[in-house]
């Protein structure tokens, strides 16, 4: 029988140590060529925990661990490192006792076996209750080794798990990482830990700021550390701010002295954004001041601020009345050199692209939106569904039904107008060198164009919300336009097999479905997904779009309900179960989004309720019975029963189902819900009162129909079965 082991370490927690002495602190940088400032901050937080997790496989203790990055380096400082492993202790299992000794208690050839396999004599064999029985098993020590040599093993298995997006390789070592690696710093106290990665071998040799000059010498040429305890210190004087939230602080603290001086403030639009970019795009931060020549504010301004944020990163100025400014700041990497030499360099480059832009604005202008509407047919879609012109024409369709269908006839021809014209800027120069434009432009053709300003905004709502927590449209023909963009982009990629399988989803589906919730539920927006989508795909196959899946309607508002219970678990805090309840008895049937998060909100109310903990109970037994006689009938003889209890029973569901079915129409749920508390002791009275399976069939029969016809009024609002109790796990 092959020995089998289970493992237990044995050590004092770093906060009970006696001697500090033999703690020491790890260093690990990893130099590289300028990594996306996109990769961060996942990689360091992928870094603290592959190091966590190494610290607890490798049984090293240890105080604290902390991540550094700039766009040349990833870093990893653990203090208080134990210099020696914590002892391993083994219980070897070995035979079952019975096998190991006699009926007298003599050792067989089997125990003699075992410890000899171990190295111990069989009278260290001890006895161990398994679930299999009586076994013998063996304690064995493994003493720890030295932190040093685990970590030289283990350090390069950590950084081979290291994951980008997108990583490279380039060298004959064939390792993939982000970016090329230049040099690897690894270090546990004063010495180097000895081993080789990507083909580079470890030292204690890092590499300063570029521009950095110490003693002369440029810093970016390779400098020995003497401690892993000083690397931030030592860094600093390298001409490297490694930590990010130090860059972050002094950022905010430059750009914001600067505003104040140009008396001007930051635009908030892309604010935080434009300072987590400045922060992974610079080792050492320094804000510069910059202007732009006052012609270039006719530009629209969404062109002027995504001319200075998409191409340079500069923060946009605004005065307190909120219009742009002809200024600018930008942060660079480049403290030590001449400020006013490098803010030149900066205006001329973004001259340049105002310049590009201001042609562009002139020329779109010379053709009107539509007259752009055809150039769309030579502008695809997918391969698939076509052209942009004929995914136009699907939105145009389906707007104007919804538009008739929430009763707003007056506005179907301006929301039909909007959806024409939704895409014909994508034929733009403009929206051709900025895509982020892409509706912006549109609104402002449009109003340049003459078009009506509910025609206009909607164009430029479309594309809105843009992101999980982006604004919503706030005008309704905005939110229709939105609204059925995206649910053309679902149902015709769903129609021609294109679904999203696991964590994939390259087209954007389920963001588009999580935008299509929230403007169910935070706007006046009010539709029955399954009709929308019903037709929709009418629409599709009318354009002769060839189907791969024979999706029906409910398979495709499933998966927009798959976003709806994620909006709810999100932001709502809705629990699994709850949700799971609701979306049981409603998809099928009537999809409207808002009512599946009213019942499910008031479903959430009441669960935690002892009455209605007592009341689930009953009710699961009586659904239980139901489904397992698979009962349809409801028709109920009050002469045919035995006992009040029925009679009661009776009285309250004549009572409720009057109550329930006035408040659900209402679309009440709390008080629906309160409405069926009323069951709670009638229906645990009637369980201990009669035997449902009676040996008279017609009471039998009663009996069970009197049941269904409970089951059915609860299953009006949500199948309880799927309700779990109070101290049930529910997510």
């Amino acid at each position: 029988m092959a020995p089998k082991k289970k493992s237990q370490t044995k050590g004092k927690g770093s906060s009970s140590r006696k001697h500090p002495d033999t703690s020491l602190s790890l260093l690990l940088e990893i130099g590289t060529e300028e990594l996306p400032s996109a990769f961060f901050p996942k990689a360091l937080d992928d870094l603290e925990l592959l190091a966590t997790e190494m610290f607890k496989s490798s049984r090293l203790k240890h105080d604290s661990l902390q991540t550094f990055g700039t766009p040349r380096r990833l870093a990893l400082v653990v203090k208080g490192v134990q210099s020696k492993q914590a002892s391993l202790v083994e219980e070897v299992l070995g035979p079952p006792k019975a096998a190991a000794f006699d009926s007298v208690g003599n050792p067989t050839k089997a125990a003699e076996g075992f410890a000899k396999s171990q190295g111990v004599p069989v009278a260290h064999l001890r006895e161990m209750e398994t679930p299999k029985g009586l076994y013998v098993y063996v304690d064995k020590s493994q003493p720890g080794q030295l932190a040093k040599r685990v970590l030289a093993d283990a350090i390069p298995k950590l950084l081979a798990q290291l994951y980008f997006p997108k990583a490279m390789r380039w060298n004959v070592s064939r390792v993939k990482f982000a970016r090329p690696i230049r040099w690897i710093v690894a270090m546990l106290g004063k010495e180097v830990l000895s081993f080789e990665f990507a083909g580079i071998r470890s030292s204690v040799r890092t590499r300063g700021h570029r521009y950095f000059l110490i003693k002369g010498k440029k810093a970016g040429q390779g400098f020995p550390l003497r401690n892993a305890n000083s690397y931030v210190a030592a860094m600093k004087k390298l001409g490297v701010l490694v930590d990010p939230d130090e860059r972050r602080k002094e950022i905010i603290q430059q750009i914001s002295a600067l505003a104040k001086s140009a008396r001007g403030q930051i635009d908030p639009v892309y604010r935080e954004e434009l300072i987590e970019e400045a922060i992974w795009g610079v080792e050492y931060p320094h804000a510069i001041f910059g202007t732009f020549s006052k012609e270039f504010l006719a530009l629209p301004k969404p062109v002027l601020i995504s001319s200075m944020k998409e191409h340079q990163g500069f923060f946009s100025l605004v005065g307190k009345d909120g219009v742009l400014l002809p200024k600018f700041l930008a942060v660079t990497n480049t403290p030590w050199g001449d400020a006013k030499l490098i803010a030149k360099g900066n205006e001329r480059v973004l001259s340049a692209r105002l310049n590009d832009a201001q042609y562009f604005f002139k020329e779109d202008r010379k053709h009107s939106l539509h007259e752009r509407v055809s150039a769309l047919n030579g502008v695809m879609f997918h391969g698939k569904l076509g052209t942009m012109r004929q995914k136009a024409d699907r939105i145009r369709d389906l707007v104007g039904w919804m538009a008739k269908k929430l009763g707003h006839d007056d506005l179907q021809e301006g929301c039909e107008r909007a959806a024409l014209l939704s895409k014909a800027d994508l034929t733009t120069g403009m929206v051709g060198e900025f895509p982020n434009l892409q509706g912006i432009m549109g609104e402002e053709y449009a109003q340049h164009d003459g078009e009506r300003p509910e025609v206009c905004r909607a164009i430029g709502e479309q594309y809105l919300p843009r992101f999980p927590d982006d604004l919503l449209p706030t005008s309704l023909p905005g939110i229709l336009v939105a609204c059925a963009d995206r649910c053309d982009s679902i149902v015709a990629f769903f129609v021609v097999g294109m679904v999203p399988s696991g964590s994939e989803d390259p087209l954007g589906l389920r963001r588009a479905a999580y935008g299509l919730v929230r403007m169910v539920n935070e706007t006046p927006l009010r539709l029955n997904m399954v009709e929308v989508v019903d037709h929709m795909i009418q629409i599709v196959t009318k354009q002769g779009v060839v189907q791969s899946l024979s999706q029906t309607s409910t398979e495709i508002v499933g998966f927009i309900i798959d976003r709806l219970r994620f909006y709810g678990r999100d932001r709502m805090g809705l629990r699994e179960d709850v949700m799971e309840a609701v979306t049981r008895v409603r998809p099928s049937t009537m999809a409207d989004l808002r009512d599946l998060l009213s019942r499910m909100r008031a479903l959430q109310a009441i669960v935690s309720q002892p009455d209605f903990e007592i009341l689930m109970n009953g009710f699961k037994r009586a659904h239980r019975i139901v489904e397992k006689e698979a009962w349809n009938h409801t028709e109920v003889f009050p002469e045919r029963f035995q006992h009040q209890s029925e009679h009661r029973l009776v009285q309250v569901l004549d009572k409720a189902q009057h109550q329930v079915a006035d408040f659900v129409n209402k679309q009440e749920y709390g008080d629906a819900l309160y409405a069926l508390l009323t069951f709670t002791s009638p229906i645990d009275d009637f369980f201990s009162a009669v035997l449902v399976n009676d040996s008279d069939p017609h009471i039998r029969e009663n009996r069970l129909s009197l049941l269904t016809s409970i089951d059915r009024l609860f299953l009006t609002i949500a199948n309880f079965s799927y309700i779990q109790s109070a101290g049930a796990e529910v997510g």
